[in-house]
């Protein structure tokens, strides 16, 4: 039987451990944030439209997705909608500039709808720093929450696939940074590593993807306490093809706090089938 103490050495032993990981999880949140570097424009954006499709893992469809790009000289302009089958809706317009670097210049993100258990209306100005976030609480009011964040250089909100397609030949890791709403803005960072490769054919041809593994490092005593707590949030792996002319293929991740995991692809047109065929003249 223990004595007391030696109960109380136990015990102070396990808070010294706590603090030094807590300590060590800042300094490394912090040398993180003072290094972060934007991504050097490799391969310019310019006007896009594609279609996608929301899944859960098992295939059944979650919602129809839409994408268009338009540019304005260095300004791009991403649109992303998604339209749910229970009427949900998630919108996230996403402006940056493309010269020697991609630098985020805001980013405005909706989303509302049963599909989601916390809908928020999310706006970053990246220029100023000024987050906004929009949001319900758990007794149905509306509330809003306002920071300026002193923002890095990476920011990468609504620009993750972009950023991967611009990634250096060979590397196999790289980090940005992201603000979430959790309904507080707060600062997080993304670590990005090459995860293997796999296999995929259009046609007859055969094709291969590299996946990448996006881990959510919250940094500080928050990280800390997110994870012995079980709030780390999930992975999330993103599937490109690279290349001339590199794309994104499809991902699997949450999209939203506390969300379960969908699969997000790319869908080529389906033709009605006519009651008669034209011939060509």
């Amino acid at each position: 039987m223990r004595s007391p103490n030696g109960r109380f050495r136990s015990g102070m032993f396990a808070i010294v451990l706590a603090w030094t990981a807590l300590f060590q999880a800042a300094c490394l949140f912090q040398a993180a944030s003072l290094s972060a570097e934007s991504v050097v424009v490799r391969q310019m954006e310019g006007e896009v439209r594609g279609f996608l499709v929301l899944r859960t893992l098992d295939g059944a469809i979650v919602a129809d997705g839409d994408s268009t790009q338009v540019a304005h000289g260095r300004e791009v302009t991403n649109r992303l909608v998604f339209h749910f089958k229970d009427g949900s809706l998630q919108e996230e317009t996403t402006v940056f500039s493309q010269s020697d670097r991609f630098h985020l210049l805001s980013d405005h993100l909706v989303q509302k709808g049963p599909a989601f258990k916390h809908p928020m209306d999310v706006s970053i100005n990246a220029s100023t720093g000024m987050v906004t976030v929009g949001y319900t609480d758990g007794r149905g009011k509306d509330k809003t929450e306002t920071a300026r964040l002193k923002l890095p250089p990476d920011l990468a909100n609504g620009m993750v696939p972009i950023l991967l397609k611009n990634l250096a030949p060979g590397a196999q890791s790289a980090t940005a940074s992201m603000v979430v709403a959790t309904p507080k803005p707060l600062l997080i960072k993304l670590l990005i590593t090459a995860d293997g490769q796999e296999r995929f054919s259009t046609g007859a041809a055969s094709h291969e993807a590299t996946r990448y593994l996006v881990k959510v490092d919250i940094g500080g005593a928050r990280g800390v306490l997110a994870r012995l707590l079980g709030k780390q949030p999930p992975d999330t792996r993103v599937w490109m093809l690279g290349g001339t002319g590199p794309c994104f293929l499809k991902s699997e991740g949450p999209s939203s706090q506390d969300g379960p995991i969908w699969r997000t692809e790319l869908v080529s047109p389906v033709w009605q089938k006519s009651g008669t065929n034209t011939a060509a003249r």
